[in-house]
């Protein structure tokens, strides 16, 4: 599809069941890198008023560095608007938050994820990451997965870093899906009293989610331990400062790493040579991660509202305006990456978008990215082999990169 003047549409969700659609981002980076987009009425969901699209890497890196011109409090941070009743309730959340406040706030969230309490799981990630992948070997020969190894993987890790009960770990996954996947077909909507579909990040949507978070806090404060929630329960966070983080580590948390591992392994599966070379030792682990990340961001876009008239890329822009970047084109802008359409483990210098950049960069990304290479150190040793059965599935969404379904032989 395409715009008026011949732009390609990057908006449409169902445009990305076929994963990012690199020819018109590539086609946006040299001729529109910063492109008009209509926001129609789509999957039910209303028609909004439009959008900037921004696909340069070095623009896409301005816009997420600079929270003077480019704002996540004044529209929050998702393309669709929010109804105006919602906004003050959103921008609650560090995400939606510019500096100063989000400084605050990120400073004290940070102290939870020191490096050691980290670094403690990763004896429980690989344990973890070795028998979900050698139960997937040993069903074989042909296993999902998703289903049979990351699902389970980023949410027991998740679960395990916040301190979450065992018995409670399905409602994290409930929640993540519910705030996800909503513009997918497969996921039934919720609707209003009029038949429309309800924002899932509005504050009826989340009151399950939030009044759990409470009564965990609360029991973390009369029984702590070694967690990220009794480090969040036991802080100076304010009471709805605190649920917003729980919903803010639950979703993104959890969907990092649910999107990036199967993404990953889905990029070894189609390049034998490259998987053959990680298998072998012949390319680094830690260069494999940052270039799968590179290969398959984890988000696609990220919205930022412009608080000033402005100029981007020679395009002048009006105070108001809906300014969205778009991380899998910046991965493989050609001003950037030699060769960017290449899958290369070793690929140096490698400075990818797919984990933000300035004040939001993604405060897990260490925790993700250890996940990710115990995950591949421990596929090259218990999977011989990785085929493809059948085309993966993908989430239709134009802001999660997602993979549900990822169907191998393990020869």
């Amino acid at each position: 599809m395409e715009n008026p003047g011949g732009v390609p549409d990057v908006f449409d969700p169902r445009v990305y069941a076929d994963g990012p659609p690199h020819e018109a981002f590539r086609a946006l980076r040299d001729r529109h890198p910063v492109a008009w987009q209509e926001e129609y009425e789509v999957l039910g969901w209303p028609a909004g008023s439009g959008f900037w699209a921004v696909t340069r890497h070095a623009d896409v890196v301005r816009v997420l560095k600079d929270s003077r011109d480019y704002s996540s409090c004044l529209g929050a941070t998702q393309i669709r608007d929010p109804d105006p009743a919602d906004l003050p309730f959103i921008r609650r959340m560090m995400l939606n938050q510019d500096p100063p406040e989000h400084g605050r706030l990120r400073r004290l969230v940070s102290r939870a994820f020191t490096p050691g309490r980290i670094g403690r799981f990763a004896g429980t990630a690989r344990e973890r990451a070795r028998e979900l992948l050698e139960a997937a070997v040993d069903a074989g020969p042909e296993a999902d997965l998703v289903r049979a190894v990351t699902d389970d993987y980023a949410l027991l890790n998740l679960t395990d870093l916040l301190g979450v009960p065992a018995g409670d770990r399905g409602l994290l996954l409930t929640w993540t899906e519910r705030v996800i996947a909503y513009q997918d077909p497969d996921e039934p909507p919720v609707l209003d009293a009029r038949g429309r579909p309800v924002n899932p990040r509005s504050p009826a949507m989340l009151a399950d989610m939030f009044a759990y978070a409470r009564e965990l806090a609360a029991y973390k404060r009369r029984n702590p331990a070694d967690d990220v929630m009794t480090a969040l329960a036991t802080s100076e966070l304010r009471p709805a400062e605190l649920e917003m983080f729980f919903f803010l580590l639950t979703v993104a948390g959890n969907d990092t790493v649910r999107s990036a591992a199967p993404g990953g392994l889905l990029a070894l599966a189609e390049h034998p040579d490259e998987r053959r070379r990680l298998w072998d030792g012949t390319a680094a682990v830690d260069r494999a991660v940052e270039e799968l990340l590179r290969w398959h961001p984890p988000v696609l876009s990220f919205r930022r509202t412009a608080a000033r008239d402005t100029v981007l890329a020679g395009r002048p822009l009006a105070a108001g305006d809906k300014v969205v970047v778009f991380h899998a084109s910046a991965n493989h802008d050609e001003r950037v990456f030699t060769d960017p359409h290449r899958l290369d483990l070793d690929r140096i210098p490698n400075p990818h978008v797919s984990f933000g950049e300035g004040p939001h960069v993604c405060l897990g990304a260490h925790f993700a990215r250890l996940q990710l290479r115990v995950l591949y150190e421990e596929a090259r040793h218990t999977l011989p082999d990785l085929e493809l059965v059948a085309p993966p599935r993908r989430l239709v969404s134009n802001f999660i990169n997602g993979v549900t379904s990822l169907p191998v032989r393990l020869r």
